[in-house]
Formats: structure tokens, sequence, C-alpha cells
């Protein structure tokens, strides 16, 4: 055989958890042919010496919001430069489509509300398309990862109700309006349905999300019209999701496993949630998961394996305070009347405690949980005088001053007209602890990387690095083949992607090749590659030599190939 790419001297982890081997890997027309010895008299278009290097197959991420970025950047990146062949976008019931051309600076503004998308950049999006059988045409032939989307409610309820949908429940005629374009996008390929009722969302006006004003019994329709179809998954952020499920969120939960018959997919269990203590909650949702298990409902959870990693910068303004109202309202203001503020007694009285009391009533706004003090750290200082306070804590800082925290921090940041810069960082022994435990249950699945949103914080696509580098290579919690599948198979079995996830004969050449002794995450930098110049927060890892897709590599040596051999995926392809 004469095959197009062959990957000599490796080590295949085949992503099915069975022990690693030395092996060849001999491909052509994007399928792996052969895995083992290529004999004498095989030849190769192309060969890549991959001696002292793992060989596995390519990432499955089931949590992006790539679908509008790939009209312009067809490689996902940053994730392609981790390994990371498809990527699952259309998440937290936001897609790209369907949206009419009347409804498009709506959809916008929506993403770059609450996906921390810029709007500058979102200008760049190629509206070639309306319906969501048009955007995945559009894809074909124009993207270097593979891609699934799923069909979003917010999206799908403003294409059938306008502006309504922003405002009141949808009648029976509307409902079934929704009905017929969610059916019509899951024959198309959509990898499921979408939804979200979390009450940190709001659109580009500061309303509640388009979904939010849909009722329970609207959202059950969805879910059993999407259990017809009998192919993909469903993607759901309860209303309690933030600070923990509760008693009806949970029965909901089972009964939308019931009615669809599909996977349903969450966030927020195990590990650290962003307004408890360490592993608060994890008791509960084992019965909550145990419930699944007796009413034979697959129920899983997304979990967030890699800590938290966001710039603080007074200066320039920061999302992260949304749910503390005196601290967000002066996050935007012109430089002057912002120092004019903070310098204002009175007005510093409404910020010293606000940040341990935020706001904990929707209908008042934002409920985003703000950092916590004991992970906040001085990252960036310009006088001299404050080196001493690099990578400390603001609580650390403050119990030497005598000083609360709030004021430790402002004062810090006033000392250098705005111009310091703070890092969260949750990670710490209990972080460690509660991940530890809840991340080993077969209901836990390792992703939430949210690439392509929240830029204007961090880039977490570097999810999947740290996960081989921390929890696998470094802690041992799994052996590599182990760790290997579960962000391989086991992802790709859930998605219905059949033939992706394990590097076998007759499956699709997805791959990455990465070196076991130096994988991990390394840069996280400010790059200006976005249309409009805008800036972005982009993550490279240490130790990935080749991202391969469908047989082409389309990153090698950290750099990007001019190569298009992504393709459109759809659950249960063959």
């Amino acid at each position: 055989m004469n095959y197009d790419l062959v990957l000599a001297g490796g080590t295949v982890i085949d992503g099915t958890g069975l022990a690693r081997r030395r092996a060849d890997v001999g491909i052509k027309d994007g399928v792996v042919q052969h895995v083992g010895l290529i004999p004498p008299g095989h030849s190769a278009s192309r060969t890549m010496d991959v001696s002292g290097m793992i060989v596995a197959p390519g990432i499955v991420d089931l949590h992006t919001h790539y679908d509008p970025q790939l009209t312009f950047d067809p490689y996902a990146t940053s994730s392609c430069y981790h390994g990371v062949t498809t990527v699952l976008a259309g998440n937290c019931g936001f897609s790209i489509a369907p949206t009419r051309v009347d409804q498009r600076d709506f959809i916008t503004a929506l993403f770059a509300k609450v996906e921390g998308m810029s709007p500058r950049a979102l200008e760049g999006v190629d509206w070639a398309f309306e319906s969501f059988t048009e955007y995945l045409d559009y894809l074909r032939g124009r993207i270097g990862v593979n891609v699934a989307c799923y069909v979003g409610h917010s999206s799908l309820r403003r294409y059938v109700m306008g502006e309504a949908g922003s405002e009141r429940e949808a009648t029976a005629d509307e409902v079934q309006r929704m009905r017929e374009h969610l059916r019509e996008a899951l024959e198309a390929g959509a990898a499921g349905f979408s939804s979200s009722h979390a009450p940190t969302q709001e659109d580009g006006q500061g309303r509640r999300i388009p979904s939010c004003f849909g009722d329970l019994d609207e959202l059950r329709a969805l879910v059993e019209e999407a259990g017809h179809w009998g192919r993909g998954t469903i993607s759901y952020l309860p209303a309690s999701v933030i600070g923990g499920l509760d008693q009806e969120d949970g029965e909901l939960l089972l009964q939308m496993g019931e009615l669809s018959r599909l996977p349903i997919i969450i966030q927020g269990l195990g590990g650290r949630n962003k307004t408890d203590v360490p592993g608060a909650g994890w008791p509960e949702a084992l019965k909550l998961l145990q419930s699944a298990e007796d009413r034979g409902v697959a129920l899983y959870s997304l979990l967030r394996n890699h800590p938290f990693d966001r710039v603080i910068d007074l200066g320039k303004g920061c999302p992260l305070y949304a749910g503390v109202p005196s601290w967000h309202a002066i996050m935007f203001l012109p430089h002057e009347e912002k120092l004019q503020k903070l310098n204002d007694p009175a007005y510093r009285e409404t910020m010293r405690n606000a940040v341990e009391n935020p706001n904990r009533d929707k209908a008042q706004g934002s409920t985003l949980p703000p950092p916590g003090w004991d992970s906040v750290y001085v990252d960036d200082v310009t006088r001299e005088e404050n080196q001493q306070y690099f990578r400390r804590t603001i609580l650390d800082i403050a119990n030497e001053s005598g000083k609360t925290p709030a004021d430790t921090l402002l004062d810090l940041a006033l000392s250098e007209d705005l111009k310091m810069r703070f890092r969260w960082e949750n990670i710490s022994p209990s972080w460690d602890q509660s991940v530890r435990e809840s991340m080993q249950h077969t209901a836990m699945l390792m992703g939430v990387s949210d690439g392509g949103a929240h830029l204007d914080r961090d880039d977490g696509s570097d999810w999947s690095s740290f996960f081989l580098r921390y929890w696998v290579l470094d802690q041992g919690l799994w052996t590599l083949e182990e760790g290997v599948r579960r962000i391989t198979q086991v992802p790709a079995a859930l998605a219905g992607f059949n033939d992706r996830g394990m590097l076998l004969p007759g499956l699709a050449a997805d791959i990455m090749v990465f070196d076991p002794d130096t994988v991990g995450p390394y840069s996280k930098k400010i790059v200006h590659d976005m249309p409009g110049d805008e800036a972005r927060y982009s993550s490279r890892p240490r130790g990935i030599y080749a991202t391969i897709v469908n047989g082409e590599p389309i990153v090698v040596d950290g750099e990007l190939t001019d190569a298009l051999p992504g393709q459109v995926l759809k659950p249960h392809q063959a």
C-alpha cells in the first residue's frame, strides 16, 4: 500500500484502555489502515518520525463555543494546539444558527455578553447562513478541526418568536414551531439540543437570556422532540447550577432523561463550585447520581479539572464582579471618574464588605459569584515598593496590614493609578482533594474548556494538557492509558461519534502526538489575532508535537499548517 502518512517509531495508546505498544501507524484517505510494523515494500507520501512519543487518538472537547469563531478561524485556536481534533459547540443554549438576518445583532450581543467574546471580533463572523442546515453546509470544506454543534434553545426561541422570545412564555403554536425547527436541525446533523436556566446569564441589554423566559413545559417538549430523533445528547444548565443543585432541579434532570432516553450533560457536580466550600454538595450529588442510575437515566456532569486562572484589572475593567453591584458599577467608568469613586469614603463604604455579600436574587441582576480573597493574588506591579506583595494573596496581605481585603486590594491598585494587576487562581490543597475525589466517578466528564468563549478572562483550552500533566502523569490518579481514554474514547462514545476516539484500523485518523516527559500547559499570553486586531488570551502547551485531523496534520511543532481536513460530525456517523 502507498500510505498518505506514516507515523513511525512511536508508542501507541489506542484509547481503549489497553496497554501501550510500540507500533507504526499507516494512514490513507483519512482512515487508519494499519497499526503495527509496516513491512518492507510499502511506501508513504509522508513519514513522520515520532520515536519516543505517544501516538494517541485526538481529544474530543464536549463543551465549547467555537461556532461563531469557526467562521473566521477554521482551526479553533487555541484548542487545536493542545491535541483537540473535535469540538462540540453550541452549548448553554446559544448557537450561531438558526439566526434570521434581522436578529444577527441580538445574537452577536448575546455571545459577547454571556460568553465574553469581543463585539468587534464578532463583526468578523461570515453570516453566509440563516438556518441551522445552512450553517453546517457552510462549514463543510472550510474547517481544520472536526465540529459538531448543538441547537441552542435561546437561538431557537429568538428565531421563532423574535423580540417576544425575550419577553414572555411561548404559546402552544410557538412551541410546536420550535419543535419543527429543532427536528429539521437534528435531521441535518445537529449534535443534540442545549438549554439553560442559569441566573447569571444575561443578554446584551441586561435581560435574562431567551431560554429563561420559557417555562419547564416548553423545555420538556423540546427535550422530548430531541429524544424522538434518538441520537446525540442534551446539554443543560439548571437554575440552581451555580450554588449547587436543589431537589427540584435534580428531579427535572431525571425527568429529562426519562422523556428523551438520551444522555443529559450538565455542569457543577463535584470539585469546587463557585460559591461553596471545596467539595460542598458532593454527598448530595452522589445521591442524585445514584437515583439516576436506579431510574435508568444517563446523567453526566462536566468537571472543571483545571483551576481558574483569570486576570483582575481594575484599570481596564473586570467582568468577574458582575454579581457585586457596587463593584461592577465602577468597572467600566472613564478613568478619572473611576478614581473619584474609589477615593470617595462614602462609596468605598458600599464596596468594603460587598464581595463577601454578593447578589443572590436573580431578579436584581447577575448572581455571578466573585473570586474569594484567598485565591486572588498580586500578579503584576509597577512600583518597586510593591514588589513585596508579588504572588501573595489579598487575604494574606490584609491580615498583615489589619485592613479589610477590599480596602487592601483597592489601596494597592490606587497606589499604582490602577496599573497593578491581580490574578484569580483557585488551586489549593482543598481544591485538589475535592476534584480528586469527584473526578473518579464514572458520571464525571473531563472538560469545560469553554473554547472560543471568555477570552476576556483567560483561555481554558489548556484543560487537556493540564489533565494529562497534573492528574495523570504527576499525580498518578490514572494510568496514561486510562487518562487518554477519559478524554478521547469516552466523550466520543457519549456524543455518538462512533468512528472517533480510538486509534484502530478502519476508524478516522484523528490523532495527537505528544512527549509524555514534557506534555503540559505552558504559556498563556495576550495576542492580537482576532478580527479587528482584537486582543485575547491564547494558551500554548509544552510537549505536544502534532495534531492530526482525518489523516492530515493541522499543527506540527506548535505551528498551524494550511490544511483544512475538518468534517462536520453528526451523532452515530458511520
